[in-house]
């Protein structure tokens, strides 16, 4: 059996700036972390023939063609996979449609390992590529490039998203005693909404393609509040780092009508006012998770409990894609 891993992630600055239809016209950036909350990909060769998939739901299937799964599906054309005896399981530390990446954590996890099932090694930067080809011109999915990439690198990067379609990876260059500072003071709070991204995504890719001033004005200023928050972290100013993060959240809801609402807004104004200096919703928007900054997390964890909003502790994940099992 094999077993591979892929992390989940959390935007520190600049999310949006990632997708296609922005960055080959006006170039992105982001500042990505992962963290450690993770999918897991199983891979079993079976005695029976057939594709045995586990996922939130159970298929199976003898040709790949008729797999339901897409991502399952289509990272078994792009790898060329042979076998036709293949049990393949998924298990996640948070649910889907929560805002941490998880489709693009999948698909890192389940492509290292049906390589790993034909002796075949990647490489980190091909691995973030052929995730991002299968979502993104496979599937058309509206989605960026963050994900693949923060998810197969791991730890805290600076992703270029350049006009030709490549991806620069650069050091942060923030000391490490301010990124233990940044880990010990983040949380997550779950709202209790899931959505699929791609329906707030699809609105932003779509006014983008079309020129909307309107929105690429928007852009334009988030990707320069994520190259504030870097230059913020790199001098250890979190007290400008938490006003950067407060106007990105102002910013990110003006994208569109179904990025927030009135219960998610006032867990978040409830948060500021009981322990929390600054946040934002993780992801696309429109539920997930609420990444809130604090200097006092008891304090902020007693007043949310009372509201039963779930709270999850991380850190930061540096290895990236790896096989666990092998």
């Amino acid at each position: 059996m094999i077993i591979s891993r892929s992390p989940l992630r959390i935007t520190l600055g600049g999310g949006g700036t990632d997708l296609p239809s922005y960055y080959k016209k006006n170039s992105g950036f982001t500042l990505s972390a992962a963290i450690n909350k993770y999918v897991y990909i199983a891979i079993h060769k079976t005695f029976e023939d057939g594709f045995f998939l586990k996922y939130s739901n159970y298929e199976n299937k003898k040709e790949i063609n008729t797999i339901k799964h897409p991502l399952i599906r289509e990272a078994l054309k792009i790898t060329k996979t042979k076998d036709k005896n293949l049990q393949i399981v998924s298990i996640a530390d948070i649910p889907a449609g929560t805002g941490l990446g998880s489709s693009a954590s999948f698909t890192t996890a389940l492509l290292k390992g049906l390589y790993y099932n034909q002796n075949k090694d990647i490489s980190k930067k091909d691995l973030a590529e052929q995730a991002s080809k299968i979502e993104i011109n496979i599937l058309k999915e509206p989605v960026g490039k963050q994900d693949q990439y923060i998810a197969s690198h791991g730890g805290l990067r600076i992703f270029k998203y350049l006009r030709n379609g490549n991806v620069k990876i650069l050091k942060t260059n923030i000391k490490k005693e301010i990124i233990n500072n940044l880990e010990k003071n983040l949380v997550l709070y779950f709202t209790g909404f899931s959505r699929k991204s791609s329906v707030i995504l699809n609105e932003q890719d779509i006014k983008t393609k079309r020129k909307n001033n309107e929105m690429i004005k928007n852009l334009d200023f988030v990707k320069q509040l994520g190259i504030d928050s870097l230059k913020s972290l790199q001098k250890g100013d979190f007290k400008e780092f938490c006003r950067i993060l407060r106007e990105h959240w102002e910013y990110k809801k003006k994208r569109s009508a179904k990025m927030s609402n009135s219960y998610i807004n006032f867990c978040y104004d409830y948060a500021l006012k009981n322990g929390a200096m600054a946040g934002k919703l993780v992801g696309a928007g429109g539920g997930g998770f609420l990444m809130l900054y604090t200097q006092n997390k008891k304090k902020l964890h007693n007043f949310l409990k009372k509201k039963k909003i779930k709270k999850i502790d991380f850190k930061f994940d540096y290895n990236g894609t790896k096989i666990l099992v092998r």
